[in-house]
Protein backbone atom coordinates (compact mmCIF):
# COMPACT_ATOMS: atom_id res chain seq x y z
CA UNK A 1 0.00 0.00 0.00
CA UNK A 2 1.30 3.45 -0.83
CA UNK A 3 2.61 5.51 2.07
CA UNK A 4 0.11 8.30 1.48
CA UNK A 5 -2.81 5.91 1.87
CA UNK A 6 -4.08 4.76 5.25
CA UNK A 7 -6.50 2.19 6.56
CA UNK A 8 -8.57 2.43 9.74
CA UNK A 9 -10.23 -0.83 10.81
CA UNK A 10 -13.45 -1.02 12.80
CA UNK A 11 -14.58 -4.52 13.77
CA UNK A 12 -17.26 -5.99 15.99
CA UNK A 13 -20.36 -8.19 16.09
CA UNK A 14 -23.72 -7.46 14.46
CA UNK A 15 -25.74 -4.55 15.86
CA UNK A 16 -22.92 -2.86 17.72
CA UNK A 17 -23.14 0.39 15.77
CA UNK A 18 -20.20 -0.17 13.44
CA UNK A 19 -21.84 1.20 10.32
CA UNK A 20 -22.91 4.55 11.75
CA UNK A 21 -19.58 5.05 13.49
CA UNK A 22 -17.43 3.93 10.57
CA UNK A 23 -19.22 6.36 8.25
CA UNK A 24 -18.85 9.17 10.78
CA UNK A 25 -15.15 8.49 11.35
CA UNK A 26 -14.58 8.35 7.59
CA UNK A 27 -16.42 11.65 7.21
CA UNK A 28 -14.31 13.26 9.94
CA UNK A 29 -11.09 12.00 8.35
CA UNK A 30 -12.28 12.84 4.80
CA UNK A 31 -11.68 9.32 3.54
CA UNK A 32 -13.87 6.56 2.10
CA UNK A 33 -16.01 4.14 4.09
CA UNK A 34 -15.90 0.45 3.11
CA UNK A 35 -18.76 -1.78 4.26
CA UNK A 36 -17.17 -5.23 3.94
CA UNK A 37 -20.24 -6.85 5.44
CA UNK A 38 -22.19 -5.70 2.40
CA UNK A 39 -19.83 -7.74 0.24
CA UNK A 40 -20.68 -10.92 2.14
CA UNK A 41 -24.36 -9.96 2.08
CA UNK A 42 -24.18 -9.65 -1.72
CA UNK A 43 -22.84 -13.19 -2.00
CA UNK A 44 -25.32 -14.47 0.59
CA UNK A 45 -28.14 -12.84 -1.37
CA UNK A 46 -26.90 -14.08 -4.75
CA UNK A 47 -25.80 -17.59 -3.79
CA UNK A 48 -28.27 -18.32 -0.99
CA UNK A 49 -28.23 -21.61 0.86
CA UNK A 50 -26.65 -23.34 -2.14
CA UNK A 51 -23.20 -21.87 -1.47
CA UNK A 52 -21.99 -24.43 1.11
CA UNK A 53 -22.95 -27.23 -1.29
CA UNK A 54 -20.88 -25.83 -4.16
CA UNK A 55 -17.38 -27.07 -4.94
CA UNK A 56 -14.52 -24.58 -4.66
CA UNK A 57 -14.35 -24.43 -8.45
CA UNK A 58 -18.07 -23.62 -8.72
CA UNK A 59 -17.81 -20.92 -6.05
CA UNK A 60 -14.76 -19.36 -7.70
CA UNK A 61 -16.59 -19.29 -11.03
CA UNK A 62 -19.60 -17.54 -9.43
CA UNK A 63 -17.42 -15.08 -7.51
CA UNK A 64 -15.51 -14.18 -10.65
CA UNK A 65 -18.72 -12.75 -12.10
CA UNK A 66 -18.72 -9.91 -9.55
CA UNK A 67 -16.46 -6.89 -9.28
CA UNK A 68 -16.55 -4.25 -6.54
CA UNK A 69 -15.68 -0.56 -6.63
CA UNK A 70 -15.67 2.11 -3.94
CA UNK A 71 -16.20 5.83 -4.50
CA UNK A 72 -16.96 8.92 -2.44
CA UNK A 73 -16.05 10.01 1.09
CA UNK A 74 -17.67 9.38 4.49
CA UNK A 75 -21.46 9.37 4.39
CA UNK A 76 -21.35 9.75 0.62
CA UNK A 77 -19.24 6.62 0.07
CA UNK A 78 -20.77 4.25 -2.46
CA UNK A 79 -19.96 0.54 -2.80
CA UNK A 80 -20.94 -0.78 -6.19
CA UNK A 81 -21.05 -4.31 -7.55
CA UNK A 82 -20.72 -4.69 -11.30
CA UNK A 83 -21.24 -0.94 -11.58
CA UNK A 84 -24.51 -0.87 -9.62
CA UNK A 85 -24.63 0.73 -6.13
CA UNK A 86 -25.52 -1.75 -3.40
CA UNK A 87 -29.10 -1.13 -2.20
CA UNK A 88 -31.45 -2.00 0.66
CA UNK A 89 -32.29 -5.38 -0.85
CA UNK A 90 -29.41 -6.88 1.15
CA UNK A 91 -30.42 -5.21 4.47
CA UNK A 92 -32.67 -7.94 5.83
CA UNK A 93 -32.18 -10.38 8.70
CA UNK A 94 -32.56 -13.28 6.26
CA UNK A 95 -29.75 -12.02 4.05
CA UNK A 96 -27.65 -11.35 7.16
CA UNK A 97 -28.00 -15.01 8.14
CA UNK A 98 -27.02 -16.14 4.64
CA UNK A 99 -24.04 -13.76 4.72
CA UNK A 100 -22.84 -15.35 7.94
CA UNK A 101 -23.09 -18.75 6.26
CA UNK A 102 -21.05 -17.82 3.18
CA UNK A 103 -18.56 -16.00 5.41
CA UNK A 104 -17.49 -19.39 6.77
CA UNK A 105 -16.33 -20.50 3.32
CA UNK A 106 -12.55 -20.00 2.78
CA UNK A 107 -12.97 -19.43 -0.96
CA UNK A 108 -15.32 -16.52 -0.36
CA UNK A 109 -13.20 -14.96 2.38
CA UNK A 110 -9.99 -15.24 0.36
CA UNK A 111 -11.61 -13.69 -2.70
CA UNK A 112 -13.04 -10.75 -0.77
CA UNK A 113 -9.80 -10.24 1.16
CA UNK A 114 -8.00 -9.76 -2.15
CA UNK A 115 -10.66 -7.30 -3.31
CA UNK A 116 -10.58 -5.34 -0.05
CA UNK A 117 -6.80 -5.05 -0.12
CA UNK A 118 -6.90 -3.98 -3.74
CA UNK A 119 -9.42 -1.24 -2.94
CA UNK A 120 -7.11 -0.01 -0.15
CA UNK A 121 -4.34 0.58 -2.69
CA UNK A 122 -6.59 3.04 -4.51
CA UNK A 123 -8.01 5.10 -1.63
CA UNK A 124 -7.62 5.68 2.10
CA UNK A 125 -10.55 4.13 3.94
CA UNK A 126 -12.30 3.09 7.12
CA UNK A 127 -12.89 -0.65 6.73
CA UNK A 128 -15.83 -1.97 8.74
CA UNK A 129 -16.27 -5.69 9.30
CA UNK A 130 -15.51 -8.74 11.41
CA UNK A 131 -11.81 -9.39 10.77
CA UNK A 132 -10.47 -6.21 9.22
CA UNK A 133 -7.87 -5.62 11.92
CA UNK A 134 -7.06 -9.24 12.68
CA UNK A 135 -6.83 -10.70 9.16
CA UNK A 136 -7.38 -8.36 6.21
CA UNK A 137 -5.37 -5.32 7.33
CA UNK A 138 -3.07 -6.54 10.14
CA UNK A 139 -0.62 -3.70 9.46
CA UNK A 140 -3.22 -0.95 9.89
CA UNK A 141 -2.07 1.70 12.38
CA UNK A 142 -5.53 2.44 13.77
CA UNK A 143 -7.65 -0.56 14.80
CA UNK A 144 -10.87 -0.54 16.81
CA UNK A 145 -13.10 -3.34 18.08
CA UNK A 146 -16.59 -2.46 19.28
CA UNK A 147 -18.72 -4.73 21.43
CA UNK A 148 -22.00 -4.72 23.39
CA UNK A 149 -24.36 -7.26 24.93
CA UNK A 150 -26.62 -9.21 22.59
CA UNK A 151 -29.64 -7.78 24.40
CA UNK A 152 -28.51 -4.20 23.83
CA UNK A 153 -27.69 -4.85 20.19
CA UNK A 154 -31.05 -6.54 19.68
CA UNK A 155 -32.84 -3.57 21.24
CA UNK A 156 -31.03 -1.18 18.91
CA UNK A 157 -31.92 -3.25 15.85
CA UNK A 158 -35.55 -3.53 17.02
CA UNK A 159 -35.84 0.26 17.32
CA UNK A 160 -34.17 0.73 13.95
CA UNK A 161 -36.65 -1.58 12.23
CA UNK A 162 -39.58 0.14 13.96
CA UNK A 163 -38.36 3.53 12.77
CA UNK A 164 -38.18 2.13 9.25
CA UNK A 165 -41.77 0.93 9.55
CA UNK A 166 -40.77 -2.72 9.23
CA UNK A 167 -42.18 -5.60 11.32
CA UNK A 168 -39.93 -6.56 14.22
CA UNK A 169 -39.91 -9.13 17.02
CA UNK A 170 -37.43 -8.25 19.78
CA UNK A 171 -37.02 -11.78 21.14
CA UNK A 172 -36.48 -13.17 17.66
CA UNK A 173 -33.92 -10.48 16.81
CA UNK A 174 -31.93 -11.16 19.98
CA UNK A 175 -32.04 -14.89 19.27
CA UNK A 176 -30.81 -14.31 15.69
CA UNK A 177 -27.99 -12.08 16.94
CA UNK A 178 -26.84 -14.70 19.46
CA UNK A 179 -26.93 -17.40 16.78
CA UNK A 180 -24.96 -15.22 14.40
CA UNK A 181 -22.47 -14.37 17.14
CA UNK A 182 -21.90 -18.06 17.76
CA UNK A 183 -21.29 -18.67 14.05
CA UNK A 184 -18.96 -15.71 13.68
CA UNK A 185 -16.95 -16.27 16.87
CA UNK A 186 -16.49 -20.03 16.50
CA UNK A 187 -15.91 -20.46 12.77
CA UNK A 188 -12.57 -22.01 11.87
CA UNK A 189 -11.75 -19.39 9.24
CA UNK A 190 -11.16 -15.79 10.40
CA UNK A 191 -13.33 -15.93 13.55
CA UNK A 192 -14.68 -12.73 15.07
CA UNK A 193 -11.92 -11.66 17.49
CA UNK A 194 -10.25 -8.39 18.35
CA UNK A 195 -6.76 -7.92 16.93
CA UNK A 196 -4.09 -8.01 19.63
CA UNK A 197 -3.32 -4.33 19.07
CA UNK A 198 -6.91 -3.13 18.62
CA UNK A 199 -8.53 -0.55 20.88
CA UNK A 200 -11.55 -2.33 22.41
CA UNK A 201 -14.59 -0.20 23.20
CA UNK A 202 -17.68 -1.55 25.02
CA UNK A 203 -20.61 0.42 23.61
CA UNK A 204 -23.33 -1.12 25.80
CA UNK A 205 -23.75 1.98 27.95
CA UNK A 206 -22.42 4.54 25.46
CA UNK A 207 -24.37 6.47 22.85
CA UNK A 208 -23.04 7.10 19.35
CA UNK A 209 -21.47 10.43 20.33
CA UNK A 210 -19.67 8.81 23.26
CA UNK A 211 -18.21 6.02 21.16
CA UNK A 212 -17.25 8.44 18.38
CA UNK A 213 -15.41 10.65 20.89
CA UNK A 214 -13.57 7.61 22.29
CA UNK A 215 -12.43 6.63 18.80
CA UNK A 216 -11.34 10.10 17.73
CA UNK A 217 -9.25 10.53 20.88
CA UNK A 218 -6.76 8.07 19.43
CA UNK A 219 -6.28 10.17 16.31
CA UNK A 220 -5.72 13.26 18.43
CA UNK A 221 -2.95 11.40 20.27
Amino acid sequence: MQNNLRVVTLDGPAGVGKTTLAKRVAQELSIAYLDTGAMFRIFGWKFGEAAPKMSEEELEAHIAQYSFTLSGIGFDSVLSVNGTPVGDEIRTEEVAALASTVAKLPVVRDALKRVQREISTQTSLVAEGRDMGSVVFPQAKFKFFLDATAEERGSRRFKQLQEMGKPANLDLIISQIKERDMQDRTRSVAPLVAADDAHIIDTTTLNIDGVFAAIMEHFAE
